[in-house]
């Protein structure tokens, strides 16, 4: 099986171009719109620009894969709500280049999309929740949604919460990343006690495109984590799990923080339909901080 992953460089990318690799049915393609972050020893690597729609066109003609996992986005919430042209660009028109490439060379699309097309108003959601965003991150990733939804290609969206993890090439923070280094900094942090997730480590997410993959399987699916935690629990836990001072973590709420894009307040996932249908199976969040520290040593 060919697989193109689009966003190869990123968090998400790099657990899954890792995952690829170790299966010798996989032929991988890695793409992304930077030069490799990581040595991707049996895959080919392209430079891909997803919002150019020629280069997109060029890649998959030439590849021809079977299955694209497209993990590239402009995820930066509060930069999507200021650089509004910019995001619907990277999520939504990028998309449509992915779909119609799709559709030219009969390939199955997975395509990686967040909660934050939920209100936020409900406690757990399936997948069959109705969106209803609350700022234009969520906006562009529902529109991005409906270009796969209302296609005539074969696909698969895969919805994903509050992703950590670590890699060789760290270009952004996460919050388990940020609390445990602004804990060993012995600075005091704010973290929000009203906003509750289900988050999500990484490889957990990797392996839900790998089982979608594999199945080319059709539909939504919930792939997160299983432990529904506010922020403020999230904060502790990792403060616990490293020995670290927990009085440095002051409890606060987001009606004191000013950000350019409001946030969904609650958006935990039930994954049972991923488990029943693809043999998901997620850590829980302690077993992931088990797994991100083996990596930082």
């Amino acid at each position: 099986m060919r697989i193109l992953v689009t966003g190869s460089n990123g968090l998400l990318g790099q657990k899954l171009s890792e995952l690829l690799e170790q299966d010798p049915s996989v032929e991988l393609i890695a793409t992304a719109a930077r030069p490799a972050a990581l040595p991707v020893n049996r895959a080919k690597f392209h430079l891909l620009d997803i919002t150019d729609a020629d280069a997109v066109d060029r890649i998959v003609d030439e590849v021809k894969p079977d299955v694209i996992i497209n993990t590239a986005a402009m995820t930066q919430v509060d930069q999507c709500e200021t650089q509004r042209e910019a995001c619907w660009k990277a999520n939504v028109l990028a998309v449509e280049n992915l779909v119609n490439a799709s559709r030219r060379n009969n390939v199955h699309l997975i395509h990686v999309s967040t909660d934050f097309i939920f209100d936020g108003t409900k406690e757990l959601l399936d997948e069959n929740a109705v969106p209803n965003p609350v700022n234009y991150y969520g906006e562009s990733k529902l529109a991005g949604e409906k270009v796969v939804l209302q296609s005539d290609i074969s696909w698969s969206i895969l919805r994903t919460v509050l992703v950590f993890g670590v890699t060789r090439d760290m270009s952004r923070s996460n919050i388990v990343l940020w609390v445990k280094k602004s804990l060993e900094q012995g600075k005091t942090i704010q973290v929000v006690n009203d906003q509750w997730r289900t988050p999500t480590l990484a490889e957990d997410l990797a392996m839900g495109c790998y089982l979608a993959a594999k199945k080319k399987a059709k539909g939504i699916f919930n792939i997160s984590g299983k432990d529904y935690l506010s922020a403020y629990n999230i904060a502790i836990r990792t403060a616990e799990f490293f020995n670290l001072d927990k009085s440095l973590i002051k409890e606060t709420d987001s009606i004191k923080f000013t950000q350019p894009a409001k946030r969904p307040p609650r958006t935990g996932f039930i994954v049972d339909k991923a488990r029943k249908e693809l043999g998901y199976e997620p850590h829980s969040f302690e077993e992931g901080l088990k797994v991100l520290a083996s990596q930082l040593h």
